[in-house]
């Protein structure tokens, strides 16, 4: 598994952690919903590349991942670069593979399944294994429609009627169509199962070319099509809805946008089924409280989630996610955020269409969300207006009205 990508476009909130590492539907990381397709799938062998930031991603792992029996010869192994091969660092995703080689080999698989720890879907790994098994493959990818405007994000795939691979271009700018389906292009997902033998030696092939990239999508499969017996997996999503889900995380907006989804009637991701369940690290947290009932200050929630350990004083939650631990207290307002683990909000503030990074003090009065400049002037803005609020922002207070103070005083009068 792949988790060590600097996620430059999520800053800043990896600013301080890795990728796979931010909070995502309140108590969970993105990591969790590779981790738990792996589990849920019974691949119990497991490698984790890391790299940048690694530390909150180490603790998680070592925290919430110890599902799995030693005993049985199972593991969930985190592996920083260990320079095994040269004095650098992962140089791209195929040479995070590469370095790592030694430890690969050592558990003597006859299969290698490589996937990305930056993404959020359901599916079955076994179920693509068997048509790996099933087509006499040497490699296989999976692979998701995607509307063809968007294909230069990806790598796009070209298949025959069998699903074997005949061309592979990693993010061009006019994706070809599919096959019958012109504003549809096949889309690669990242999610690669291999033949430990072509592994190998495309591998060390490719650590050979000093001019190489040394990445999956951008060298080596397009290296072994023609060469071998390479398919594409079609996509079946265990999410189990009329259209099948799987994002990339890649950016402020598309974080935002997959994480409000999560607050609607009926989500496109569904986090309650309980025949596919999604583990995670759970602190030691008492449940999530709701409190005062007046006319002039309410505790209350609506399509919203809230995790454990939050306490809502006298505040509206409306559209938003609260994760672990979050205090927000009376007078305030909150529509359409996200607000990170142990953030506490101060009385009278307003906070709209905001992410609100870890352990961050909202101050008493502040206004996020409502004035452009000043959100510009003070805080990272998407280009959707995403308003991103990190440690060492200074929010614009706005003057808290003499009459909101005396309901406050009485408030405090009364206990």
């Amino acid at each position: 598994m792949l988790a060590g990508g600097a996620g430059e476009r999520l800053a800043p909130l990896t600013r301080e952690r890795a990728k796979p590492a931010v909070f995502f539907g309140g108590p969970y990381r993105i990591i969790d919903f590779v981790l738990s397709n792996c589990i849920n799938s019974g691949l119990r062998h497991i490698f984790i590349a890391t790299q940048y930031k690694s530390l909150s991603l180490n603790r998680h792992i070592r925290q919430g991942w110890t599902v799995v029996s030693e005993e049985l010869g199972e593991f969930v192994e985190i592996l920083p670069p260990q320079k095994r091969v040269g004095e650098h660092w992962y140089q791209g995703t195929a040479d995070a593979v590469y370095q790592n080689l030694y430890s690969i080999i050592r558990e003597n698989p006859r299969y290698v399944v490589v996937l990305a720890g930056d993404h959020v879907y359901k599916m079955d790994y076994q179920k693509m294994l068997r048509f790996h098994q099933d087509m006499a493959a040497e490699v296989t990818l999976a692979a998701i429609e995607v509307p063809i405007e968007h294909g230069k994000r990806f790598g796009i795939v070209a298949v025959d009627a069998h699903d074997k691979v005949t061309g592979f271009l990693e993010k061009p700018q006019h994706p070809p169509p599919m096959l019958g389906q012109p504003g549809l292009a096949l889309a690669s997902m990242g999610i690669y199962v291999f033949d430990s033998g072509v592994l190998i030696t495309a591998l060390e092939e490719d650590a050979a070319k000093p001019d190489s990239h040394h990445d999956f999508g951008k060298n080596i499969i397009p290296s072994l099509i023609g060469r071998g017996k390479t398919y594409a997996y079609p996509f079946y999503d265990e999410n189990k809805k009329a259209a099948k889900y799987w994002r990339d995380i890649g950016t402020i907006d598309a974080y935002y946008e997959a994480q409000m989804d999560l607050c609607h009637v009926n989500p496109e991701f569904n986090m309650y089924d309980p025949e596919w369940p999604l583990r995670t690290y759970m602190p030691q947290a008492p449940p999530a409280k709701f409190v005062f009932a007046e006319d002039w200050r309410r505790g209350q929630a609506q399509d919203s989630l809230i995790s454990q350990g939050c306490i809502v004083s006298g505040s509206r939650i409306h559209g938003s996610i609260l994760c672990p631990n979050v205090r927000v207290h009376s007078f305030c307002t909150i529509e359409d955020s996200i607000l990170m683990p142990g953030v506490r909000v101060g009385r009278h503030a307003r906070i709209r269409k905001a992410i609100v990074d870890r352990d961050v003090d909202i101050p008493r009065g502040a206004l996020i969300g409502f004035n452009a400049e000043e959100d510009a002037r003070r805080h990272t803005v998407s280009e959707n207006g995403v308003v991103v609020v990190a440690a060492g922002d200074q929010p614009y207070v706005t003057a808290i009205s003499e009459a909101a103070r005396s309901l406050e005083a009485e408030v405090d009068r009364r206990g």
